[in-house]
């Protein structure tokens, strides 16, 4: 593990792959309740690509700083990181991390210089917003059964396949969320996408753009997806089969694939 100073925020990020590899670097943004393990598996995938994958403020190693509860702010902290460490790249999110992905690729261009989403929405709606508002007040206390069982009931909605690893994927989500503020600052800035929708920005966004959505995926559906697709300019839409939202739980080798075809097709 390596860290970093962006702005108010020690990052913590790891480093994988060839440093003189033919290709862009690669930058991952990990989802909510994640933390940069969460890409261990794609970093090994892409081993002949220089990748890194750094987790967002308050999550995992990385310090909270002065969260506001917005997907500007977390969509700076990414612009800061390419500025600070990878320079330009290619930048996959998963799910709120897609979100924040977008953001910088509309306001910075010269820095994303291709984009990756999966499992992503631009817009909630009112139910989405409750669900966020919810679980960032239960996140105000962490070790609490409540707040405990809610986790493991959202890694559980997020599986259709591999429900075998529900139990240790949520001991692991737990461990990214620690003490639970950054969790409730990007279920704040996730909610915040209700009255502040992220849509009106993607014709902004020239760059390619690949859009991975699950057939299965019950948190952010095909439509969601679709309306990105929609609005951009530039872009490719790719499907992962057999899987909800943690796709990259449930069908592996189908993500690897699609990753590898959007990452290395470009070149």
């Amino acid at each position: 593990m390596n860290t970093v100073t962006v702005g108010d925020v020690l990052v913590a990020y790891t480093e994988s792959g060839l440093a003189e590899s033919d290709f862009p670097p690669v930058v991952f943004v990990h989802g909510l309740g994640e933390d940069r393990r969460s890409w261990a598996g794609a970093q090994a995938d892409l081993a002949e690509v220089h990748t890194y994958a750094y987790d967002l403020r308050g999550h995992g190693a990385s310090t909270l700083g002065k969260a506001d509860g917005t997907v500007d702010q977390l969509g700076r902290d990414l612009i800061g990181f390419l500025e600070e460490v990878s320079g330009p790249a290619i930048v996959v999110g998963f799910s709120a991390g897609g979100t924040i992905v977008l953001w910088a690729a509309a306001e910075r261009p010269d820095l994303v210089t291709r984009a990756v989403v999966m499992g992503t929405s631009s817009v909630v709606g009112r139910a989405a917003a409750e669900f966020y508002q919810g679980r960032a007040a239960l996140a105000a206390n962490t070790s609490t059964r409540e707040f405990h069982e809610a986790m493991r009931q959202d890694t559980a909605a997020g599986i259709v396949a591999a429900t075998g690893r529900v139990d240790e994927l949520t001991e692991m989500r737990l461990e990214a969320v620690g003490d639970g503020a950054g969790y409730t600052n990007v279920a704040q800035a996730m909610s915040t996408l209700r009255e502040r929708p992220l849509t009106p920005r993607l014709g902004e966004i020239t760059q390619h753009v690949d859009v991975i959505a699950a057939t299965q995926d019950a948190l952010c559906p095909e439509k969601a997806a679709q309306m990105i697709v929609d609005g951009l300019p530039d872009v490719t839409y790719r499907t992962i089969p057999d899987a909800g939202h943690l796709m990259s739980v449930d069908n592996p080798a189908a993500v690897t694939a699609a990753l590898r075809a959007a990452i290395l097709e470009h070149r």
